[in-house]
């Protein structure tokens, strides 16, 4: 994987183990799910709150790391509030 993209595994509501990866284009996040490994990933229009989330913490640690710059927080954080505005961090 390049180094603007970021993966994860969750459940969905229905309990099915899903993969999904955000990748860094321009100044936005792309997001992407599959149900197999070797399955076609699939681009998701709208994500759920909790894959921005996933996504912010792993950016939270990338920048620990120095592997991402500490801008990216603030921007992913006001990418998510307008979207979900109900959400406080």
């Amino acid at each position: 994987m390049a180094k603007a993209e970021i993966s994860w595994k969750r459940r969905t509501e229905t309990g099915e183990r899903v993969e999904v990866y955000a990748q860094h284009v321009g100044n936005r996040w792309k997001f992407f799910m599959r149900d197999r490994r070797f399955e076609q990933w699939q681009p998701v229009a709208e994500p759920p709150l909790e894959d921005w989330l996933e996504l912010l913490d792993s950016v939270q640690r990338r920048i620990s790391r120095r592997l991402q710059r500490p801008e990216e927080e603030d921007r992913l954080k006001r990418a998510i509030h307008e979207r979900f505005p109900e959400h406080k961090f």
